[in-house]
């Protein structure tokens, strides 16, 4: 019965862990770029589908454009996109080193990534708010019994529960990793 509500509150939780992936720490990570939108022969087309990215060092990201014609349009969209990035193209490759992150950005992303938490503990309370008409609706139309729809809303709640401690460990964890020097 709660299995359905279980399954959405993990995808909140899985799309906010997805979602703390492109959050900026001190390390190069290839997702903090893999979604920049580049504009391919007029189409806006994420990085990740027009090149490939790696991370040698922990302060580079680089960039392997499949299509050479579209390095000056990657480089640019690096250049422009809102993680201040400064892209160098060498003909090959191009190289992205990572600035290390001053007090003021690390505070930025600690405020986003509280707020992106908040987002995913609402979407997983509107989980169980839906849940809990279904199962009110249930017992009004006697497909079950009064107790047992009480102990399917605690069982809710502590899925509820567990979801949200969820994410907080995760905000948690990337406040520290971002906060850290």
């Amino acid at each position: 019965m709660l299995r359905e509500a279980e399954t959405k509150m993990a995808k909140s939780v899985e799309h906010f862990a997805n979602e703390l992936a492109h959050i900026r720490t001190g390390r190069a990570n290839p997702a903090l770029i893999d979604k920049v939108m580049v504009p391919y022969y007029g189409t806006p087309t994420p990085l990740n589908q027009l090149a490939q990215i790696s991370s040698p060092e922990p302060r580079l990201l680089v960039v392997q454009v499949y299509d050479k014609s579209q390095m000056g349009a990657i480089e640019k969209a690096l250049r422009t996109s809102d993680q201040g990035l400064n892209p160098a193209n060498d003909g090959q490759v191009i190289r992205v080193p990572i600035p290390p992150l001053t007090e003021e950005r690390r505070k930025e992303y600690v405020k986003l990534v509280r707020q992106k938490a908040e987002e995913a503990r609402v979407a997983i309370r509107n989980v169980r708010r839906d849940e809990l008409h279904r199962i009110d609706r249930m017992q009004k139309q006697g497909e079950v019994a009064e107790d047992e729809s009480k102990r399917a809303a605690g069982r809710l709640q502590k899925i509820t529960e567990s979801q949200i401690e969820n994410v907080d460990a995760l905000a948690g964890r990337k406040e520290t990793e971002v906060m850290e020097i």
